[in-house]
């Protein structure tokens, strides 16, 4: 078996160069970890090996979210999608034959992950070692295919072959002569790049080595339940606790009931206390995130953490644990509210979005963990977090962040706001589509059209054209093509918008002469 684990692992390794190497990322990054699943499920199949039937379910959110890695192209979005890919990964591959994720605590998490990242260094060996037995190596090397020998013979050879050849290449001048052309053909010039590959090729392989051998060999290991269900040793009173969490509570009720007079119940009641609305929309609003998180921490930590001696004690603690978990979900919708008034004023931008988004599934982990903790599943909070990243980033791609943001944007340009053309210029291809649309609907003004067709023709300015832009395949992405599609049908029309471009800025002169500044630098807002 070990011979095809390293023939495997080099197929990887090379995969890694054919897919990445001076290429944009598009379709490369899904192709490569089907190829990498469907490697490394067969390799366990020849050694009897199959995965746990809760294990299996992870194979759905890898392909998910590696294959919206080329159907979005929001920057985050596809971070995101890249990231729950890899966590996916991680969690199956320590999990493989046990299953056991499912009432995985932190520790448990944080234990198994540093075994599986010292894997990937140091190759484990056990009993089922995809290398195989004792017995199986003596049988290799009768049969006299010694796979190592010959790499280090190789890797012996070359540097006293490199020696005699120069000074063969010295002593002889045709030698020398038919040595350079030999050379030559090879791009000589170019042998610290291929020296560069070829070790990012191998550290590849290694790595997908180390996956394997960890998935074979330490992915059956089981969590005890004595260690599930370990807590950590409590050392804080109760009459601290009640202090703590009521003095938290009662801070939370005060700000709770500013909040209704100024926030909920209108703008009049704003502006009474000398703040414009965007003003007091705006500010404040990083902080009750904030808040939102730590009360989080608190509420895991005094669980944690605090004494409860009897039943008494234990439902005045479930109390305030509701009361604090009540509290903070009318904060976040305090938050929400003031992130409506900001973009009411101010428009809609991609971190807007995000944070809408973000506090929504806040609001689901917070209600989560509420519920794990009256239950007494206090390990769960892991896998609550897990679920809540994945079902953030599923609603990333559901919304199409970038359309969703220029639908909003022009939207409000209907109703006489105005249009950040630069902002929108600086949005991905998910959004030209939506643009498009708007461009050739008959609704739009005139005014409206103008401005969207020097949206589109800033987007092709700052982004290039994708048809002087010959890349291969493997950098192929839906949403460029869907872009490509879209401006070819009012490509005539954009013909007529003039573009000047000088070192710091470029400026779209429209059909009647408005000049529009393709982008301008703002902050990340």
């Amino acid at each position: 078996m070990k011979k095809y684990l390293t023939i495997a692992s080099l197929c990887v390794g090379l995969a890694v160069d054919f897919l990445f190497w001076e290429k944009t990322p598009g379709i490369s990054f899904a192709i490569f970890v089907v190829f990498c699943l469907a490697i490394g499920l067969e390799l366990m199949y020849l050694q009897h090996i199959r995965p746990a039937r809760s294990s299996s379910i992870l194979l759905i959110p890898i392909l998910l979210f590696c294959i919206m890695t080329f159907l979005r192209q929001d920057p985050f979005t596809i971070f995101m999608n890249v990231v729950l890919t890899l966590i996916a990964v991680a969690v199956l591959v320590i999990t493989f034959q046990s299953g056991g994720w499912t009432s995985y605590n932190l520790q448990n998490y944080a234990v198994k992950l540093l075994q599986l990242i010292g894997s990937l260094f140091i190759h484990p060996k056990g009993p089922s070692d995809l290398a195989g037995s004792s017995e199986n190596t003596e049988n290799r090397g009768k049969n006299g295919k010694p796979i190592l020998p010959v790499l280090r013979g190789v890797l012996l050879a070359v540097p006293i072959l490199a020696l005699f050849i120069a000074l063969f290449s010295s002593a002889d001048l045709v030698f020398a002569q038919k040595l350079h052309e030999l050379l030559a053909g090879f791009q000589i010039e170019n042998v610290g790049e291929y020296i560069f590959r070829a070790i990012y090729i191998l550290i590849s392989a290694y790595f997908f080595a180390g996956l394997m051998h960890h998935a074979a060999v330490r992915s059956q290991q089981t969590i005890s339940m004595e260690a599930k269900e370990h807590r950590p040793k409590t050392f804080l009173g109760f009459t601290e606790t009640g202090i703590i969490l009521g003095s938290v509570i009662l801070l939370f009720g005060i700000f709770i009931m500013i909040q209704f007079r100024y926030l909920f119940f209108g703008q009049s009641n704003i502006m009474l206390t000398g703040f414009t609305y965007a003003e007091y929309a705006r500010r404040g609003f990083n902080e009750l995130i904030a808040v939102a998180i730590f009360s989080l921490l608190l509420f895991q930590g005094m669980d944690a953490f605090s004494k409860r001696e009897n039943p008494t004690q234990e439902h005045v603690f479930t109390g305030m644990q509701i009361g604090l978990v009540c509290a903070v979900l009318v904060i976040l919708v305090s938050a929400f509210q003031r992130l409506l008034l900001y973009e009411s004023a101010y428009g809609f931008s991609e971190l807007r979005t995000y944070a809408h988004l973000f506090m929504i599934w806040l609001a689901i982990l917070l209600i989560g963990v509420l519920i794990s903790a009256l239950q007494k599943h206090q390990q769960f909070f892991a896998n609550w977090i897990l679920i809540v990243l994945a079902g953030f980033t599923v609603s990333l791609n559901l919304m199409n962040v970038d359309a969703f943001i220029a639908r909003q944007n022009i939207h409000r340009a209907l109703q006489g706001e105005e249009l950040d053309i630069s902002y929108l210029s600086g949005l991905s291809d998910d959004a030209v589509p939506e643009l498009v649309k708007t461009y050739l609907s008959s609704e739009s003004s005139p005014a409206l059209k103008e401005k969207i067709g020097a949206v589109l023709v800033c987007h092709t300015v700052l982004n290039g054209d994708a048809e002087s832009q010959k890349k291969p395949w493997q950098s192929f992405h839906l949403s460029t093509w869907r872009a490509d599609r879209s401006m070819k049908t009012v490509k005539d029309d954009l013909s007529q918008y003039q573009v000047q471009e000088d070192e710091w800025s470029n400026t779209v002169i429209s059909p009647t002469g408005v000049e529009y500044v393709c982008q301008t630098f703002t902050m990340f807002d």
